[in-house]
Formats: C-alpha cells, structure tokens, sequence
C-alpha cells in the first residue's frame, strides 16, 4: 500500500505544509509514501521514480478533486501498473450528497436537488419546511452569511453567494430541510474496510449501520445529535480528502497501520 500526499509548491522534495504532521507521522509508523504535484496531472507529467509495482493498492491524502480531477488521477495511477485504492464511482459516491442519499435518505434531512439556476420560488412551494439549509452537491457557504435560509428568496441568495465565493457550483443545489441539530455535537468518523472508527474509540450504532449501507474502501461519516435526542447523518465525504477535524494525528496514523495500510518499511518516494 501507497500513500500519496501533495507536495510543498516550493520543495518538491518535502509535503504540503498542511499535511507535514500527519506525513511524518504514517511514516513513522511503516507506511510508504509518495509526494506529487497535482498541477502536473493535465500536464500529463504524472512519472512515478522508481516506477510504482504491478497490482500495488494506492491511496490519496490530499486537496480536494472534482471527480472528473480524481478520474484523471486514477488513470494516471493505473497506467504506471498500480491500483487505486479508492475507484472513481466510489469517491464520487462520497463526495457527492446526491450519490449517497438514496441508501440514507432515512437517516438524514430531507433533501431537494435542484440545478442552480432553478426558480426556487416555484420548486420549493409544495415543501412546509421550518427552513432551508443549502449547499451544492459538496459544501455548504462558509461566509459568516451562512447556508441557512428562512425562504426561497433566500435560498436563490445563498446560491449566488457559493458560486461568487468558491467560483462555481460544483454539481447542482442540495436544498435540505433545517433539522434543529446541535452544531457543537458534530463528530467525524472514519470507515476503513467497513469498519468505522471513532477519534475516542465509541462508534454510534448510526455509524455501525451507515458503513453497512456504503460501498467504499474509505470514506467519513458526519453525525451530528438533535434536540431531540436522536443522532443525524449530517454529510459523508471520500475519506481520501476529508480532514481530520478533532483527530489527534497519532490516534490517526495508527488507524491507517492497523488497518493493514502499512508496507512493513518506510518508503518515501517523491512523484515528480
């Protein structure tokens, strides 16, 4: 197994500052790594030194992609003999709300997909919904606005705002209905193999039924508790891209060894 993370823009021989701790730290624990510069991809300047070992299970560490990026870097994986460990359809299964849904549509606020130039006025008139909650098919408006919205007019607003401020609308508009969750409750769980893991160790039988439902080698679960007393799925996301919020890195590391990412040997190899 192979870990690719991005390089330093600046030290091709050293990683991305904001994944320094968390490099330093899989390789203290046996597990090879990669460096590579995304930038080179639609260059076509993707040359692995030494050249990547036949059938060799491969994993991303890194910024996020588009899943027509992530395709491109599977393709490049795959013509030098490796394999990824994650397929394009799994991290677009992920990474995109509308892809997993379906398989948790009961586990989840309700969930409208709508393209970013609908008239949100007429689609939303049938929903009684105490509020919206809005996002395109992977982030939500970070600005001190927010994503919440009280109506459709404001729904067309938030949109606006996600386009002017990320540059475009990845995917389409997910209008959720506004669930009176808990922020400060939010925890992020990973699912290696099936398997979820928890930052202290206590996986929520939510967790346990969501990794059966999903069909991923490595992906994040979102759960957030209501007022109610009921734990919610808030997202999921490709474990590949997903930062580790509250996880402390060792606590981290020693997730992906455990899990049999580890190759027996420090490697460190950089993808020039």
């Amino acid at each position: 197994m192979r870990l690719l993370y991005p390089q330093d823009p600046t030290d091709r021989k050293a990683p991305d500052e904001a994944y320094r701790d968390e490099y330093e730290a899989v390789t203290a624990r046996g597990l090879a790594c990669w460096l590579l510069s995304l930038e080179d991809l639609p260059a076509g300047t993707f040359r692995p030194r030494p050249a990547l070992c036949e059938g060799e299970a491969t994993l991303y560490r890194g910024w996020m992609l588009t899943p027509v990026e992530y395709q491109e870097l599977a393709r490049r994986i795959s013509a030098h003999g490796a394999t990824p460990l994650t397929s394009p359809e799994a991290n677009e299964r992920c990474h995109y709300l509308p892809r997993w849904y379906a398989q948790c549509r009961d586990l989840t606020p309700e969930t409208i997909f709508l393209p970013k130039d609908a008239d949100f006025r007429h689609e939303l008139r049938a929903v009684d919904w105490p509020g919206y909650f809005v996002k395109d098919y992977v982030k939500s408006l970070t600005t001190s606005r927010g994503s919440i919205a009280r109506t459709p007019a404001e729904v067309a607003e938030i949109v606006g705002l996600i386009e002017h401020y990320r540059g475009r609308i990845e995917g389409g508009v997910c209008v959720r209905r506004l669930e009176d969750l808990m922020p400060e409750t939010e925890e992020r769980y990973f699912v290696v193999g099936g398997e979820p893991h928890a930052r202290d160790g206590a996986v929520p039988d939510l967790v346990r039924d969501i990794a059966r439902r999903i069909e991923s080698p490595f992906f994040t679960v979102d759960v957030c508790a209501a007022r109610d007393g009921r734990l919610r799925l808030v997202e999921l996301g490709d474990g590949q891209v997903s930062d580790r919020k509250r996880w402390d890195v060792t606590r981290f590391a020693e997730l992906l060894a455990a899990a049999g990412v580890a190759s027996g040997a420090v490697s460190s190899q950089v993808i020039p």
